[in-house]
């Protein structure tokens, strides 16, 4: 029984391993973002661990329970109410834009614009929408106000996340991000070309590709090439 149970401890350790990481510093101390699966990550700083849309086809094993949970929409590769129960505890707090905020008990709305301290995190919502492609004419996969994109701040550190947009004005206008993590994948979003030329227009510091399944993530560093913005491509579909 030890010798299974000392297995199963080390299989586990082993699988959350797998997850791509990146490190950053802050004036607080580190910050470390861990890839789970396509738009899912986590964001350890301070002692408090944030998940952003929790989903179930991502591995959590290994991993430990949210502090804070972000949800970006209602989509289910966003808003997955069991995945939600998996990583959530007592007293996570469970932040969302109203209509995602409605199918999770307890969870507190932020709407576009609003901002938040959280913990050790203030918290921006930031608009993340469509502007030319939807389902059919007329229509958009994201309206406008429906979602929230984030710009969380950690003894100085601006981490934007993108959420599903393509590249609007507000995203644009962002100033001094530090890390940004950018969708490109079709029909819903934008390509890798559009994505870098938005990334191009508030130039944060590092660019991550994520909830890219199926694009080129390669073609978006290669349009990011000789303008400053040094793109880390991580694997969020191992």
């Amino acid at each position: 029984m030890r010798l299974t149970l000392s297995f199963l401890l080390w299989s586990a350790a082993l699988l959350a391993q797998t997850h791509p990481t990146l490190d950053f510093s802050t004036k607080a101390g580190p910050l470390k973002l861990t890839a789970i699966r396509h738009a899912s990550l986590m964001i350890e700083a301070g002692g408090q661990v944030v998940h952003v849309d929790p989903w179930s086809q991502g591995n959590y094993t290994g991993l430990p329970q949210a502090d804070i949970i972000l949800i970006t929409d209602i989509h289910g590769d966003h808003l997955d109410p069991k995945a939600l129960a998996g990583v959530r505890k007592s007293s996570t707090q469970i932040i969302a834009p109203e209509a995602a905020a409605k199918q999770i008990e307890g969870a507190r709305v932020m709407k576009n614009g609003d901002t938040l301290n959280v913990g050790q995190f203030k918290l921006e919502a930031m608009p993340m929408y469509n502007l030319k492609r939807g389902p059919s004419e007329g229509k958009f996969f994201h309206d406008k106000g429906r979602g929230n994109g984030y710009v969380l701040t950690y003894g100085g550190f601006r981490l934007y996340i993108a959420g599903d947009t393509e590249g609007i004005p507000e995203m644009r206008e962002l100033k001094n991000i530090d890390a940004a993590l950018i969708c490109m994948n079709l029909p819903y979003t934008m390509t890798p070309e559009e994505a870098a030329d938005a990334v191009k227009a508030f130039h944060p510091k590092v660019a991550i590709p994520y909830h890219y399944r199926g694009a080129d993530t390669t073609a978006f560093q290669k349009a990011l090439a000789g303008s400053g913005v040094d793109v880390k491509l991580l694997d969020w579909y191992h």
